[in-house]
């Protein structure tokens, strides 16, 4: 017996009989309980809630019966009952996620404990009883009313018994929970309790114990295709994409018809690379599923996450040419069918991968621009008309929206929350409208600088009638080219003025935004060839962006599983941003620096081409290149503060990633590109005013790489000229000066 402040708890198992003298006596009779791998565990509490004490919920399973048995009936009634029940708790699929409560406000609890544990008993020694997953069984004691009121929420269903102690049903408002007699409760029906159970798991995000409940249902014969969906992206979410891929092809196999597994097929075998099987799959629903949109999308427009060289980049940009030209023409929207065949399949996807490939994108842009804001127009005729300015009267503020999914702590949008605390109150008013589903300090960042704050996830339609109704002057979307929905409402008339800002660095190819709100530091002479929008170039980097809290270096090299005596090149950005002709520069660093490691963050996708590239100059690239799962937060700033240099990528840099490696104070090594989105190291370093590694072309860039590899001082000296001069990055005040005097040009 143990004894906690709140509660008598007495824990036994029939395979541990000195837990209980009952069960030691039986023992000394010969009883084989050796056969037993685990069996129900027996919780009593002495009294709940009533007077201060611990809320039972904290002893509650995943699954949780009750029943209310009268215990003044003849003993060998209620004897074969409780048999029943603990029969079917024990031995039952899901009894590992059972708890049994068991009504016991008329009987003692220690009365109520031996009768269990005799009848326990009795099924060990009269039949042959195994099982190898136990149910929990707690004895409630009397509960008030308000107790059995925070309980009931939590029950799944009440088993019914012959003889039931009908007041305390009542007492406890029993009747309002589903009930069951012990019969359908029998093996058959495991799956509909585990597939609550898992369903709720996946919900919550808890993905291996989902992942286990479905396949437990798998392993019965029991899954349906919206199962093997589940469980696919439990394993996904898990990276266990290799298994995700198998069960799709299983499901698919099984329900040819199912959409939604030819789509998480094609999307799970482009995760991992494998284009040209995604391709294949991607025709062959395009064949089945003929109206389906979303598969006429992926037949033309699917581009691989990397390219093995550039005759194959060239080659694939010339294919999604001739794709968007198709998607274009096979485009009906006459019907209704056809209408909304469209608009779920543009809302599905987006051409996230094709600004990678360094070109400038603004006609292909443009023209799938075109094709989505046609695809709107038709759904939503009523949001596509020009909307006039509201009038600003004596004393009345513009008001401005942003909307975003992406407004919780994600790179594209974390700068947004400096304009938002800058904000000159007296002259704007701030209305922001959250569409994603994953809220958390960043959210109620913005939630407390936005005058209105909207959380409506999913939904563009009610997104889309607030922006309306709240009558803004001008609309500003974070990004644009990452989120579907985002782009669809994009392509909508909501507001008279309407602009976009570089969460996603590339024109949006849109005819209903106006203008995009770019930095003069990152932009060339000529960009405005690169964008269908108005550029704005606001003043330096154009965000104020807030200064990273870096903890104290509190792990070493050895938590991380890399060489001390080594030289540490990080690679964070995602394997998409390196492109396949600047493959050599690693090499070439790693042939100069021995003890160079360069430190991958994002999966090992390019691990055949680091191979060939190192294999070139006679080199082995695993013994130079290391590849780690991305780690929480405090784990990546450790491997900042952990490394001696930062390399960013060619033609796309580093965003939030170079910022907090800046406040890290590790030196950068960058070269600017042709367009802004390979220029913003380049505009950090610059207004940071420590240029020394802004390298000038490849060459440059390895010189450069190589002595801050060699050169521990001028290391050193360049981290130390770093963080002597970070105030001089972070919150800078003047580019939301600037943001603000063009809203005040714009709305007269």
């Amino acid at each position: 017996m143990e004894t906690t402040c709140d509660r008598t708890v007495c824990h036994w198992r029939m395979d541990n009989p000195s837990l209980h003298p009952c069960l030691s006596q039986m023992i000394a009779l010969g009883t084989e309980v050796g056969k037993l791998k685990r069996v129900p565990r027996l919780i009593v509490w002495k009294s709940i809630g009533s007077q201060g004490q611990q809320s039972p919920l904290i002893n509650l399973n995943d699954i949780n019966f009750v029943l209310f048995p009268d215990w003044t009936q003849p003993e060998e009634f209620l004897e074969r009952d409780l048999q029943q029940v603990v029969r079917m708790s024990a031995t039952h699929l899901a009894s590992r996620y059972i708890t049994l409560l068991i009504d016991t406000s008329t009987i003692a609890q220690a009365d109520a404990e031996l009768f269990l544990s005799g009848v326990t008993m009795h099924l060990l020694m009269a039949e042959d009883f195994q099982v190898t997953e136990g149910a929990e069984i707690v004895l409630t004691g009397k509960l008030s009313c308000s107790e059995w009121q925070a309980l009931l929420p939590h029950i799944q269903a009440r088993l019914v018994l012959e003889c039931e102690n009908q007041l305390a049903i009542s007492h406890a408002h029993a009747e309002s929970i589903p009930a069951y007699d012990l019969a359908s409760l029998s093996q058959k029906d495991a799956r509909f309790f585990l597939q609550e159970l898992g369903d709720g798991l996946f919900q919550q995000g808890k993905w291996q114990a989902a992942r286990e409940c479905y396949e437990k249902i798998l392993a019965v014969g029991l899954g349906d295709a919206e199962l093997y969906w589940r469980l696919s992206e439990c394993l996904r979410y898990l990276r266990l994409t290799d298994a995700a891929i198998s069960f799709l092809t299983q499901g698919i196999e099984l329900y040819p018809k199912e959409g939604k597994l030819h789509f998480s097929l094609i999307m799970n075998l482009h995760a991992m690379g494998r284009i040209q099987e995604a391709r294949n799959r991607a025709k062959i629903a395009s064949e089945l599923f003929p109206s389906n949109y979303r598969f006429k999308i992926l037949k033309y427009l699917l581009l691989p996450i990397i390219y093995d060289n550039q005759a194959e980049m060239a080659g694939y940009r010339q294919e999604f040419i001739r794709g968007l030209q198709a998607l274009i023409q096979e485009t009906s929207l006459e019907t209704y069918e056809n209408q909304k065949n469209a608009l779920v399949g543009i809302g599905s996807l987006t051409n996230f991968y094709l600004p990678y490939q360094a070109q400038n994108d603004r006609e292909l842009q443009s023209q799938y621009g075109e094709l989505v804001h046609k695809i709107m127009a038709a759904n939503y005729p009523q949001w596509v008309v020009l909307v006039s300015i509201p009038p600003l009267r004596a004393n009345d503020k513009i008001r401005i929206g942003y909307v975003s999914a992406y407004l919780h702590a994600y790179s594209g949008t974390l700068w947004l929350t400096g304009w938002l605390r800058y904000c000159d109150r007296t002259r704007f008013e701030i209305y922001c409208y959250y569409t994603g589903n994953t809220p958390d300090a960043v959210t109620q960042q913005f939630q407390n600088y936005s005058d209105v704050f909207y959380h409506s996830p999913g939904n563009l339609e009610n997104v889309c009638e607030q922006i309306i109704r709240d009558q803004l002057h001008i609309l500003v979307f974070p990004e644009i080219g990452m989120d579907p929905q985002i782009r669809q409402m994009g392509s909508l008339r909501l507001v008279p003025v309407q602009c976009v800002a570089w969460g996603h660095p590339v024109t949006t190819g849109l005819p209903t935004i106006d203008y995009f709100l770019s930095s003069e530091l990152m932009e060339p002479e000529k960009a405005q060839d690169h964008y269908s929008e108005r550029l704005i170039r606001l003043p330096n980097i154009g965000v104020a962006y807030p200064k990273p809290y870096i903890p104290p270096r509190v792990k070493s090299r050895s938590d991380f599983q890399l060489r001390e005596d080594a030289v540490i090149y990080l690679c964070c950005q995602a394997p998409f941003k390196y492109l396949p002709q600047y493959d050599w520069i690693l090499a070439e660093i790693a042939r100069r620096v021995p003890q160079a490691q360069f430190l991958f963050l994002r999966g090992d996708l390019l691990k055949p081409r680091l191979n060939r590239a190192f294999a070139k100059v006679g080199l082995r690239s695993e013994e130079y290149c290391v590849f780690r799962a991305i780690p929480e937060r405090l784990d990546y700033l450790m491997i900042n503060l952990l490394s001696d240099v930062y390399l960013d990528t060619f033609c796309w840099s580093g965003g939030n990633t170079t910022l907090e490696a800046i406040a890290c104070c590790l030196p950068i090594v960058t070269c600017p590109g042709e367009f802004m989105r390979g220029r913003h190291s380049y505009s950090f370093l610059k207004m940071l005013g420590v240029t020394q590694t802004i390298a000038e072309n490849e060459v440059d860039y390895v010189e450069i790489a190589v002595r801050l590899g060699v050169d521990s001082a001028w290391r050193r000296e360049i981290g130390e000229r770093m963080a002597q001069r970070l105030d001089y990055l972070y919150e800078d005040r003047l580019c939301v000066a600037g943001l603000e005097a063009f809203y005040q040009q714009i709305i007269p």
